[in-house]
Protein backbone atom coordinates (compact mmCIF):
# COMPACT_ATOMS: atom_id res chain seq x y z
CA UNK A 1 0.00 0.00 0.00
CA UNK A 2 1.17 3.48 -0.78
CA UNK A 3 2.03 5.70 2.18
CA UNK A 4 2.15 9.47 2.19
CA UNK A 5 4.60 9.75 5.08
CA UNK A 6 7.11 11.25 2.63
CA UNK A 7 9.28 14.35 2.81
CA UNK A 8 7.84 17.65 4.10
CA UNK A 9 8.83 19.32 0.82
CA UNK A 10 6.84 16.81 -1.24
CA UNK A 11 3.81 17.15 1.02
CA UNK A 12 3.99 20.93 0.81
CA UNK A 13 4.13 20.74 -2.98
CA UNK A 14 1.08 18.48 -3.03
CA UNK A 15 -0.79 20.84 -0.73
CA UNK A 16 -0.08 23.82 -2.99
CA UNK A 17 -1.17 21.82 -6.01
CA UNK A 18 -4.40 20.81 -4.28
CA UNK A 19 -5.10 24.42 -3.29
CA UNK A 20 -4.52 25.58 -6.85
CA UNK A 21 -6.86 22.95 -8.28
CA UNK A 22 -9.59 23.76 -5.77
CA UNK A 23 -9.21 27.50 -6.45
CA UNK A 24 -9.79 26.88 -10.14
CA UNK A 25 -12.83 24.73 -9.33
CA UNK A 26 -14.25 27.43 -7.10
CA UNK A 27 -13.74 30.06 -9.75
CA UNK A 28 -15.35 28.00 -12.50
CA UNK A 29 -18.02 25.90 -10.76
CA UNK A 30 -18.25 26.41 -7.01
CA UNK A 31 -19.76 29.87 -6.81
CA UNK A 32 -22.20 29.08 -9.61
CA UNK A 33 -23.44 26.00 -7.79
CA UNK A 34 -24.01 27.99 -4.61
CA UNK A 35 -25.74 30.83 -6.45
CA UNK A 36 -28.06 28.52 -8.40
CA UNK A 37 -29.22 26.70 -5.28
CA UNK A 38 -30.49 29.79 -3.52
CA UNK A 39 -34.19 30.08 -2.93
CA UNK A 40 -35.09 26.49 -3.86
CA UNK A 41 -38.22 25.22 -2.12
CA UNK A 42 -38.48 21.65 -0.90
CA UNK A 43 -41.52 19.35 -1.05
CA UNK A 44 -40.27 17.81 2.18
CA UNK A 45 -40.21 21.18 3.90
CA UNK A 46 -43.77 21.82 2.69
CA UNK A 47 -44.85 18.43 4.06
CA UNK A 48 -43.26 19.12 7.44
CA UNK A 49 -44.91 22.54 7.56
CA UNK A 50 -48.30 20.91 6.95
CA UNK A 51 -47.55 18.33 9.65
CA UNK A 52 -46.79 21.09 12.16
CA UNK A 53 -50.28 22.52 11.60
CA UNK A 54 -52.02 19.14 11.70
CA UNK A 55 -54.00 17.19 14.28
CA UNK A 56 -55.07 13.59 14.83
CA UNK A 57 -57.97 12.62 17.07
CA UNK A 58 -58.17 16.19 18.31
CA UNK A 59 -54.48 16.14 19.35
CA UNK A 60 -51.78 18.38 17.94
CA UNK A 61 -49.00 16.54 16.19
CA UNK A 62 -45.57 16.51 17.86
CA UNK A 63 -42.56 18.52 16.76
CA UNK A 64 -41.12 16.58 13.78
CA UNK A 65 -37.62 17.43 15.04
CA UNK A 66 -38.29 15.93 18.49
CA UNK A 67 -36.00 13.12 19.67
CA UNK A 68 -36.73 9.80 18.00
CA UNK A 69 -37.77 8.21 21.32
CA UNK A 70 -40.46 10.85 21.83
CA UNK A 71 -41.80 10.42 18.30
CA UNK A 72 -41.76 6.65 18.71
CA UNK A 73 -43.85 7.02 21.88
CA UNK A 74 -46.33 9.25 19.99
CA UNK A 75 -46.84 6.73 17.18
CA UNK A 76 -47.18 3.90 19.71
CA UNK A 77 -50.06 5.82 21.30
CA UNK A 78 -52.06 5.73 18.03
CA UNK A 79 -54.10 2.88 16.61
CA UNK A 80 -53.40 1.38 13.20
CA UNK A 81 -56.07 3.45 11.46
CA UNK A 82 -54.66 6.72 12.86
CA UNK A 83 -51.11 5.84 11.88
CA UNK A 84 -52.20 5.02 8.33
CA UNK A 85 -54.18 8.28 8.16
CA UNK A 86 -51.03 10.24 9.01
CA UNK A 87 -49.04 8.35 6.37
CA UNK A 88 -51.69 9.18 3.76
CA UNK A 89 -51.99 12.86 4.74
CA UNK A 90 -48.30 13.62 5.23
CA UNK A 91 -46.40 10.92 3.32
CA UNK A 92 -43.11 12.80 2.90
CA UNK A 93 -43.11 13.93 6.53
CA UNK A 94 -43.90 10.48 7.98
CA UNK A 95 -41.65 8.69 5.50
CA UNK A 96 -38.63 10.69 6.67
CA UNK A 97 -39.46 10.85 10.37
CA UNK A 98 -36.89 9.13 12.55
CA UNK A 99 -38.87 7.49 15.34
CA UNK A 100 -41.84 6.51 13.18
CA UNK A 101 -42.31 2.72 12.83
CA UNK A 102 -40.30 1.30 9.93
CA UNK A 103 -43.31 -0.36 8.27
CA UNK A 104 -45.24 2.93 8.43
CA UNK A 105 -42.33 4.76 6.81
CA UNK A 106 -42.24 2.20 4.01
CA UNK A 107 -45.98 2.74 3.44
CA UNK A 108 -45.66 6.55 3.53
CA UNK A 109 -42.71 6.60 1.14
CA UNK A 110 -44.57 4.37 -1.31
CA UNK A 111 -47.28 7.05 -1.41
CA UNK A 112 -44.70 9.85 -1.69
CA UNK A 113 -42.94 8.05 -4.54
CA UNK A 114 -46.26 7.73 -6.37
CA UNK A 115 -46.86 11.46 -6.01
CA UNK A 116 -43.34 12.29 -7.20
CA UNK A 117 -43.80 9.93 -10.15
CA UNK A 118 -46.86 11.89 -11.30
CA UNK A 119 -44.86 15.13 -11.12
CA UNK A 120 -42.11 13.66 -13.29
CA UNK A 121 -44.65 12.34 -15.80
CA UNK A 122 -45.95 15.90 -16.22
CA UNK A 123 -42.41 17.24 -16.57
CA UNK A 124 -41.79 14.77 -19.39
CA UNK A 125 -44.39 16.66 -21.43
CA UNK A 126 -43.33 20.15 -20.33
CA UNK A 127 -42.28 22.01 -23.49
CA UNK A 128 -40.34 24.51 -21.38
CA UNK A 129 -37.81 21.80 -20.60
CA UNK A 130 -35.01 20.93 -22.98
CA UNK A 131 -35.01 17.43 -24.53
CA UNK A 132 -32.30 16.53 -22.00
CA UNK A 133 -34.49 17.78 -19.15
CA UNK A 134 -37.45 15.77 -20.41
CA UNK A 135 -35.25 12.70 -20.68
CA UNK A 136 -34.10 13.10 -17.08
CA UNK A 137 -37.72 13.48 -15.97
CA UNK A 138 -38.51 10.18 -17.70
CA UNK A 139 -35.61 8.47 -15.95
CA UNK A 140 -36.75 9.77 -12.58
CA UNK A 141 -40.33 8.72 -13.30
CA UNK A 142 -39.19 5.19 -14.07
CA UNK A 143 -36.93 5.04 -11.01
CA UNK A 144 -39.72 6.17 -8.69
CA UNK A 145 -42.00 3.53 -10.22
CA UNK A 146 -39.47 0.80 -9.49
CA UNK A 147 -38.90 2.02 -5.92
CA UNK A 148 -42.63 2.06 -5.06
CA UNK A 149 -43.05 -1.67 -5.74
CA UNK A 150 -44.54 -3.55 -2.74
CA UNK A 151 -41.33 -5.46 -1.96
CA UNK A 152 -39.18 -2.32 -1.69
CA UNK A 153 -38.64 -0.97 1.84
CA UNK A 154 -37.83 2.71 1.38
CA UNK A 155 -36.82 4.21 4.72
CA UNK A 156 -36.27 7.77 3.47
CA UNK A 157 -37.09 9.68 0.29
CA UNK A 158 -36.78 13.30 -0.81
CA UNK A 159 -37.33 14.18 -4.50
CA UNK A 160 -35.84 17.66 -4.18
CA UNK A 161 -32.94 18.41 -6.53
CA UNK A 162 -30.91 15.30 -7.32
CA UNK A 163 -32.81 13.52 -4.55
CA UNK A 164 -32.07 11.47 -1.44
CA UNK A 165 -33.07 7.92 -0.58
CA UNK A 166 -32.52 5.03 1.83
CA UNK A 167 -33.69 1.43 1.54
CA UNK A 168 -33.74 -1.50 3.96
CA UNK A 169 -32.93 -5.14 3.17
CA UNK A 170 -34.12 -7.58 5.80
CA UNK A 171 -36.39 -7.14 8.81
CA UNK A 172 -35.27 -4.00 10.63
CA UNK A 173 -37.52 -4.65 13.64
CA UNK A 174 -36.25 -8.20 14.26
CA UNK A 175 -32.60 -7.75 13.28
CA UNK A 176 -30.00 -8.69 15.90
CA UNK A 177 -27.43 -6.61 14.00
CA UNK A 178 -27.82 -3.73 11.56
CA UNK A 179 -25.35 -2.70 8.84
CA UNK A 180 -25.47 0.70 7.14
CA UNK A 181 -23.79 1.40 3.78
CA UNK A 182 -22.78 5.08 3.38
CA UNK A 183 -21.80 5.86 -0.25
CA UNK A 184 -19.69 8.66 -1.70
CA UNK A 185 -19.74 11.19 -4.56
CA UNK A 186 -22.30 11.26 -7.36
CA UNK A 187 -24.95 9.47 -5.33
CA UNK A 188 -28.54 10.51 -6.07
CA UNK A 189 -31.91 8.90 -6.85
CA UNK A 190 -30.78 8.00 -10.37
CA UNK A 191 -27.50 6.39 -9.28
CA UNK A 192 -29.01 4.79 -6.17
CA UNK A 193 -29.35 1.56 -8.15
CA UNK A 194 -27.55 0.51 -11.33
CA UNK A 195 -27.99 -2.30 -13.84
CA UNK A 196 -24.37 -2.13 -14.98
CA UNK A 197 -21.62 -1.95 -12.36
CA UNK A 198 -24.40 -2.61 -9.87
CA UNK A 199 -22.06 -3.22 -6.93
CA UNK A 200 -20.77 0.35 -7.20
CA UNK A 201 -24.25 1.71 -6.34
CA UNK A 202 -25.80 1.81 -2.84
CA UNK A 203 -28.49 -0.80 -3.56
CA UNK A 204 -25.98 -3.23 -5.07
CA UNK A 205 -23.56 -2.68 -2.18
CA UNK A 206 -26.25 -3.29 0.43
CA UNK A 207 -27.72 -6.34 -1.31
CA UNK A 208 -24.27 -7.88 -1.70
CA UNK A 209 -23.49 -7.26 1.98
CA UNK A 210 -26.85 -8.70 3.10
CA UNK A 211 -26.28 -11.87 1.06
CA UNK A 212 -22.68 -12.14 2.27
CA UNK A 213 -23.73 -11.85 5.91
CA UNK A 214 -26.11 -14.78 5.45
CA UNK A 215 -23.44 -16.69 3.56
CA UNK A 216 -20.91 -16.46 6.40
CA UNK A 217 -23.64 -17.09 9.00
CA UNK A 218 -26.90 -18.57 7.64
CA UNK A 219 -28.61 -18.13 11.02
CA UNK A 220 -27.77 -14.44 11.28
CA UNK A 221 -30.72 -12.12 11.79
CA UNK A 222 -29.37 -8.99 10.15
CA UNK A 223 -30.68 -6.00 8.24
CA UNK A 224 -28.71 -3.80 5.86
CA UNK A 225 -29.55 -0.20 4.97
CA UNK A 226 -28.46 1.44 1.72
CA UNK A 227 -28.26 4.95 3.14
CA UNK A 228 -28.02 7.70 0.51
CA UNK A 229 -30.04 10.17 2.58
CA UNK A 230 -27.56 13.03 2.33
CA UNK A 231 -26.63 15.40 -0.47
CA UNK A 232 -23.41 13.92 -1.81
CA UNK A 233 -20.79 15.93 -3.74
CA UNK A 234 -21.05 15.90 -7.52
CA UNK A 235 -17.81 14.75 -9.10
CA UNK A 236 -14.30 15.40 -7.78
CA UNK A 237 -14.82 19.11 -7.24
CA UNK A 238 -14.84 21.63 -4.43
CA UNK A 239 -17.55 19.84 -2.44
CA UNK A 240 -15.56 16.61 -2.51
CA UNK A 241 -12.42 18.43 -1.31
CA UNK A 242 -14.11 19.93 1.78
CA UNK A 243 -16.23 18.66 4.67
CA UNK A 244 -19.27 20.82 3.91
CA UNK A 245 -21.41 17.98 2.54
CA UNK A 246 -20.03 15.61 5.16
CA UNK A 247 -21.01 17.87 8.04
CA UNK A 248 -24.66 18.06 7.00
CA UNK A 249 -24.60 14.35 6.12
CA UNK A 250 -23.18 13.49 9.54
CA UNK A 251 -26.13 15.15 11.28
CA UNK A 252 -28.55 13.15 9.16
CA UNK A 253 -26.63 9.90 9.73
CA UNK A 254 -26.65 10.41 13.49
CA UNK A 255 -30.40 11.11 13.48
CA UNK A 256 -31.10 8.01 11.40
CA UNK A 257 -29.10 5.72 13.68
CA UNK A 258 -30.80 7.16 16.78
CA UNK A 259 -34.19 6.50 15.16
CA UNK A 260 -33.54 2.80 14.46
CA UNK A 261 -35.80 0.42 16.37
CA UNK A 262 -34.48 -1.73 19.21
CA UNK A 263 -30.98 -1.77 20.63
CA UNK A 264 -29.15 -4.01 18.16
CA UNK A 265 -25.50 -3.15 17.40
CA UNK A 266 -24.90 -1.08 14.27
CA UNK A 267 -21.94 -1.29 11.88
CA UNK A 268 -21.23 1.45 9.33
CA UNK A 269 -19.57 0.77 5.95
CA UNK A 270 -18.38 4.05 4.52
CA UNK A 271 -17.11 4.15 0.95
CA UNK A 272 -14.96 6.94 -0.52
CA UNK A 273 -16.44 10.35 0.48
CA UNK A 274 -18.85 8.42 2.68
CA UNK A 275 -15.89 7.81 4.99
CA UNK A 276 -15.61 11.58 5.45
CA UNK A 277 -19.27 11.61 6.52
CA UNK A 278 -18.63 8.79 8.99
CA UNK A 279 -15.48 10.43 10.30
CA UNK A 280 -17.30 13.69 11.03
CA UNK A 281 -20.25 11.82 12.58
CA UNK A 282 -18.16 9.46 14.73
CA UNK A 283 -17.94 11.67 17.81
CA UNK A 284 -21.72 12.09 18.20
CA UNK A 285 -22.94 8.67 17.12
CA UNK A 286 -24.65 6.60 19.85
CA UNK A 287 -22.77 3.78 21.53
CA UNK A 288 -24.79 1.15 19.65
CA UNK A 289 -22.48 1.90 16.70
CA UNK A 290 -19.82 -0.70 17.42
CA UNK A 291 -17.90 -0.69 14.14
CA UNK A 292 -17.00 1.88 11.48
CA UNK A 293 -15.41 0.44 8.35
CA UNK A 294 -14.01 2.70 5.61
CA UNK A 295 -13.08 1.58 2.10
CA UNK A 296 -11.28 3.61 -0.53
CA UNK A 297 -11.13 6.51 1.91
CA UNK A 298 -9.69 9.97 1.16
CA UNK A 299 -9.52 10.51 4.95
CA UNK A 300 -11.80 10.80 7.97
CA UNK A 301 -10.99 14.41 8.99
CA UNK A 302 -8.60 13.16 11.65
CA UNK A 303 -4.88 12.41 11.94
CA UNK A 304 -5.41 9.33 14.09
CA UNK A 305 -8.28 6.94 14.78
CA UNK A 306 -8.12 7.89 18.45
CA UNK A 307 -9.07 11.48 17.51
CA UNK A 308 -12.45 10.40 16.11
CA UNK A 309 -13.87 10.42 19.61
CA UNK A 310 -15.72 7.11 19.40
CA UNK A 311 -15.56 3.78 21.16
CA UNK A 312 -16.40 1.99 17.90
CA UNK A 313 -13.76 -0.19 16.26
CA UNK A 314 -12.27 1.57 13.24
CA UNK A 315 -11.54 -0.68 10.25
CA UNK A 316 -10.01 0.37 6.93
CA UNK A 317 -9.56 -1.31 3.56
CA UNK A 318 -7.96 -0.24 0.29
CA UNK A 319 -7.25 -2.17 -2.86
CA UNK A 320 -3.75 -1.87 -4.29
CA UNK A 321 -5.21 -0.56 -7.58
CA UNK A 322 -7.44 2.08 -5.98
CA UNK A 323 -6.64 5.54 -7.38
CA UNK A 324 -7.57 7.12 -4.04
CA UNK A 325 -4.08 6.23 -2.78
CA UNK A 326 -2.69 9.02 -5.00
CA UNK A 327 -4.85 11.70 -3.37
CA UNK A 328 -2.84 13.81 -0.89
CA UNK A 329 -3.90 12.62 2.55
CA UNK A 330 -3.76 15.91 4.44
CA UNK A 331 -5.92 18.84 5.46
CA UNK A 332 -4.86 22.42 4.75
CA UNK A 333 -7.18 25.34 5.42
CA UNK A 334 -10.26 23.12 5.28
CA UNK A 335 -9.18 21.43 2.04
CA UNK A 336 -8.47 17.70 2.11
CA UNK A 337 -9.58 15.12 4.66
CA UNK A 338 -6.59 14.29 6.81
CA UNK A 339 -4.43 11.24 7.29
CA UNK A 340 -4.65 8.03 5.30
CA UNK A 341 -6.79 5.53 7.29
CA UNK A 342 -4.75 2.54 6.06
CA UNK A 343 -1.42 4.05 7.12
CA UNK A 344 0.23 2.51 10.15
CA UNK A 345 0.31 5.82 12.00
CA UNK A 346 -3.47 6.28 11.79
CA UNK A 347 -4.20 3.28 14.00
CA UNK A 348 -7.16 1.67 12.23
CA UNK A 349 -7.53 -2.09 11.88
CA UNK A 350 -6.51 -2.67 8.25
CA UNK A 351 -8.45 -5.33 6.37
CA UNK A 352 -7.47 -7.40 3.38
CA UNK A 353 -9.19 -6.16 0.20
CA UNK A 354 -7.87 -8.82 -2.15
CA UNK A 355 -9.94 -9.00 -5.33
CA UNK A 356 -11.58 -5.59 -4.98
CA UNK A 357 -10.00 -4.39 -8.25
CA UNK A 358 -10.06 -0.62 -7.91
CA UNK A 359 -12.02 2.12 -6.20
CA UNK A 360 -15.56 0.80 -6.73
CA UNK A 361 -15.04 -2.94 -6.29
CA UNK A 362 -15.10 -3.42 -2.51
CA UNK A 363 -18.62 -4.91 -2.45
CA UNK A 364 -18.12 -7.24 -5.41
CA UNK A 365 -19.09 -10.85 -4.55
CA UNK A 366 -16.06 -13.08 -4.11
CA UNK A 367 -13.76 -10.36 -2.80
CA UNK A 368 -12.04 -10.58 0.57
CA UNK A 369 -13.20 -7.06 1.34
CA UNK A 370 -16.89 -8.08 1.11
CA UNK A 371 -16.30 -11.23 3.14
CA UNK A 372 -14.54 -9.17 5.81
CA UNK A 373 -17.43 -6.69 5.86
CA UNK A 374 -19.83 -9.60 6.37
CA UNK A 375 -17.78 -11.06 9.23
CA UNK A 376 -17.82 -7.67 10.95
CA UNK A 377 -21.54 -7.27 10.28
CA UNK A 378 -22.30 -10.60 11.96
CA UNK A 379 -19.89 -10.03 14.84
CA UNK A 380 -17.45 -12.76 13.82
CA UNK A 381 -14.39 -10.60 14.42
CA UNK A 382 -12.05 -13.55 14.91
CA UNK A 383 -12.67 -14.60 11.30
CA UNK A 384 -11.69 -11.26 9.80
CA UNK A 385 -8.74 -11.45 7.40
CA UNK A 386 -6.27 -8.67 8.08
CA UNK A 387 -3.99 -6.95 5.61
CA UNK A 388 -0.50 -8.33 5.47
CA UNK A 389 1.75 -6.79 8.11
CA UNK A 390 -1.00 -5.05 10.11
CA UNK A 391 -0.36 -5.33 13.84
CA UNK A 392 -3.50 -3.54 15.05
CA UNK A 393 -6.17 -5.52 13.20
CA UNK A 394 -6.63 -8.39 15.66
CA UNK A 395 -5.94 -6.49 18.85
CA UNK A 396 -8.52 -7.19 21.58
CA UNK A 397 -11.13 -8.81 19.34
CA UNK A 398 -13.05 -12.04 19.69
CA UNK A 399 -15.90 -13.66 17.78
CA UNK A 400 -19.43 -12.69 18.78
CA UNK A 401 -21.32 -14.23 15.85
CA UNK A 402 -24.94 -13.13 15.50
CA UNK A 403 -27.80 -15.62 15.54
Amino acid sequence: MTSFDSSPQLNAWRALLALAVVFVMLATTGWTAVRNNRGDSSPLEAAISAWERGKIGGRSLPDPDAPAARLSHFFASLDTKQRNQLAARYPLAVGNMNGAPAELRYRANRIALGQARKVERERMRDKRLSPLGQQEAERRMKRFGVMMRPERQVLAFDPMGSGRMAEVFGDLDKARRVSVVVPGVDTNVLTFERTFRKYSAPVGMAKALYRAEHSVNPRARTAVIAWADYTAPVGIGVDAATAMRAESGAVRLDSMVRGLPGRSPVALYCHSYGSVVCGVAARTLPSRVTDITVAGSPGMRADKASQLGTGARIWAARDSDDWIQDVPHMEVGGLGHGADPVSGSFGARVLSATGAAGHTGYFEPGTESLRNFAEIGTGAYDRVRCASGDDVCRKDISGEAAT
